[in-house]
């Protein structure tokens, strides 16, 4: 007898807490829409999974190991390794850590930040990891007779974020080169008005996946919306927000009333919601097709941005209730449920001594320089300034201690999770996933249907991190370069030959 139980909460606070997602310090100066934290059971008599979705950009380092611990003090009739928790890939959530270090930035006291009112990290991260323990058992223990569907439909939301150009940029000094940003053939976010641009890396990919739960006399009670995009519209916003998620649940919820959803991001390493060409046929759209769509004008970014919100919203509401329409005729009560987790070793991506050197000479220099910060600004000048230049310098900090226990530690551990639900099936990854890498699975997957879902907390490390393919790494650039990546795309073949290796065993 299948069993759905579904819990939520909202994790938003009106607290000055600090935003992760970018290479300096912003701090919420309130809420712009809700940040959510969804968890959903499904389990038979043999097995079950926990669904865990939450708008943050990562889950960082002991996160993940830290609700386990507490869920099974709680609850000891759960099997805590049953618990797959991933984030949304908003830009504009809050971090949670368990720790000092907070992003790339460090520790909060390692830099002046004069006149800047800020939460404590450890004061929230407490707030939201009681709420995920609580909804976690809430959802196991609320179990119930039901059943689920799902399909498949198509939402054009995400496309390439690279672009190619016919020269190598890291000699043209049009562009900057530095510890964030390093560019060669392709640029993250590249200028598609350049006379040397040639294509996109990436292509796209417009499936939208989605399974949906109903109650033992088949009421609709929630679904699993699984879009190949992160969620980064407001990306430099200083508010919170869970991004176009926020419109896309608010849309769903006009058709299908008060129902849980719970978002996952498929894998989107190289993809993004914003559009690098059209932009003025975008705006000549949005002006007549949004024209009585009035901005909330507490948000301080570019208007486009929730314009597009809303367009995405509509496009992936509109394929959810294509897909329910037709995928609701046959609801499943009565298959096999699997779940298997294991840890997988991959290839690290191995610092070059040309590498180290460099990034050796860059560190020191820095350090000489004793960072140059500034005090005599505008409070959030001198946060994103001092910040700004902590980030640059921890990251060849990192790529320095890689190079120093690459010889001794050469692969990656990863917590590889592949559920069998029939002929449906979910595999995870901790990664911001290159697109090809999922096209690769899904190919060779025996299932009907195979949700890929990234950037799933691990124990003992941080989620995150991109995964870049052959031809990324060809055209480094932010995303594909040595402080992108830790695994190779070797290491990334061999994250997809397991995957496939684990459906085809349990199917």
């Amino acid at each position: 007898m299948l069993k759905i139980g579904w819990s939520r909460r909202d994790v938003s606070t009106d607290k000055p807490v600090c935003i992760m997602g970018l290479f300096y310090v912003r701090v919420s100066k309130g809420v712009l829409d809700p940040i959510t934290l969804t968890a959903l059971t499904i389990a038979d008599e043999n097995d079950y999974v926990i669904f865990v979705s939450c708008d943050l950009v990562d889950v960082r380092a002991g996160v993940l190991d830290e609700v386990r611990r507490r869920v099974a003090a709680a609850a000891p009739e759960i099997d805590t390794s049953k618990i797959l928790m991933n984030a949304t890939h908003t830009h504009s959530g809050p971090i949670v850590q368990i720790g000092e270090s907070v992003g790339w930035w460090g520790n909060l006291d390692g830099f002046p930040h004069d006149g800047t009112d800020i939460t404590p990290p450890g004061e929230y991260s407490e707030f939201f990891i009681e709420n995920a323990v609580s909804a976690v058992i809430e959802s196991f223990r609320s179990r119930s007779e039901g059943s689920i569907s799902y399909g498949y439909g198509y939402a054009a939301v995400a496309h390439s974020r690279r672009s190619v150009y016919s020269e190598d940029l890291s000699k043209d000094e049009e562009y900057v080169k530095n510890s964030l940003y390093v560019h060669g053939h392709a640029r993250m976010y590249g200028n598609t008005d350049d006379e040397r641009f040639r294509h996109y890396e990436a292509g796209t990919d417009h499936f939208a996946n989605f399974l949906y739960t109903f109650d033992k006399v088949g009421n609709l009670t929630g679904a699993i919306v699984n879009i190949p995009c992160p969620s980064q519209l407001c990306a430099h916003e200083w508010m919170l927000s869970a991004d176009f998620w926020h419109d896309t649940r608010c849309e769903i919820r006009k058709n299908h009333g008060d129902i849980f959803i719970l978002t996952q991001c498929a894998a989107a390493g190289d993809l993004s919601p914003t559009i690098l060409h059209y932009k003025k046929a975008q705006s000549r759209r949005y002006k007549l097709k949004f024209s009585d769509y009035k901005i909330d004008e507490r948000v301080e970014f570019d208007i486009e941005a929730m314009n597009t919100r809303r367009d995405i919203a509509i496009r992936i509401s509109d394929a959810f209730n294509e897909v329910y329409s037709w995928a609701s005729k046959e609801k499943l009560s009565d298959f096999e449920l699997v779940h298997s987790v294991k840890t997988i070793e991959l290839d690290k991506r191995l610092i070059t001594d040309e590498e180290y050197s460099a990034a050796v000479a860059a560190r020191d220099e820095q350090n000489k320089q004793e960072l140059a910060f500034i005090t005599d600004d505008d409070p959030r000048e001198v946060l994103k300034h001092n910040s700004r230049l902590c980030a640059s310098r921890n990251r060849y900090n990192d790529v320095i201690s890689r190079y120093e226990k690459q010889k001794t530690e050469p692969k990656h551990s990863m917590e590889l999770h592949v559920i069998k639900m029939g002929e449906l099936a979910f595999a995870s990854n901790q990664f911001e996933l290159y697109m090809d890498y999922q096209h690769r699975i899904q190919a060779r997957s025996p299932f009907t249907q195979t949700f890929v879902v990234q950037l799933c907390a691990q124990p003992s490390q941080k989620s995150g991190t991109y995964l870049a393919t052959e031809r990324g790494v060809w055209g480094v650039g932010y995303s594909a370069s040595m402080f992108c990546n830790i695994v190779s795309p070797e290491g990334g073949q061999q994250l997809v030959d397991e995957t496939v290796k684990e459906l085809k065993r349990l199917y």
